[in-house]
């Protein structure tokens, strides 16, 4: 929480809306991650991961702000915000399955492999994401259900 000054000089209180919460930036006009952000939100009754599409401003702010530094600015990867730590590729898809109901969280022992190894299924699954599961013209519209966990 924190404090700001209101129009006519008075305290008032503003409630940050991701406090306490993971958020995952999303390649938002690939299928492959619209259906990521699909399989999370049953799988987290708790609603601790809010989402926003890589390609949106908040997304872009939230890069800058965690000095977040993507490979040739691409937009290959699932980055995971915790605690002021950002996460991409292998880590960031474990670190979401630990915070799943059960039985996700049994994945994140892989996290023990090293990251090279990890990655590179990740990077293929990545290069050919669009071709196996196609993308859109523009980024996913959340449905109103949903709306509130994205920013």
């Amino acid at each position: 929480m924190s404090e700001e000054r209101g129009h006519e000089g008075l305290q008032v209180d503003t409630v940050d809306p991701t406090a306490g919460k993971s958020i995952v930036l999303i390649d938002g006009v690939c299928h492959l991650c619209q259906g990521l952000v699909r399989f999370i939100i049953p799988r987290d009754p708790k609603g601790r991961f809010m989402f926003a599409s890589l390609q949106s401003e908040i997304a872009q702010e939230l890069i800058h702000m965690n000095g977040i530094v993507l490979e040739r600015g691409q937009l290959s990867t699932v980055v995971l915000l915790e605690n002021g730590v950002y996460y991409t590729e292998s880590a960031a898809v474990l670190r979401i399955a630990r915070r799943l109901r059960y039985p996700w969280p049994v994945a994140y022992g892989f996290i023990f492999l090293p990251p090279p190894l990890r990655n590179v299924l990740y990077r293929y699954v990545a290069r050919n994401r669009y071709r196996w599961f196609g993308l859109d013209e523009q980024c996913l519209l959340p449905t109103p259900d949903i709306r509130r966990r994205f920013l």
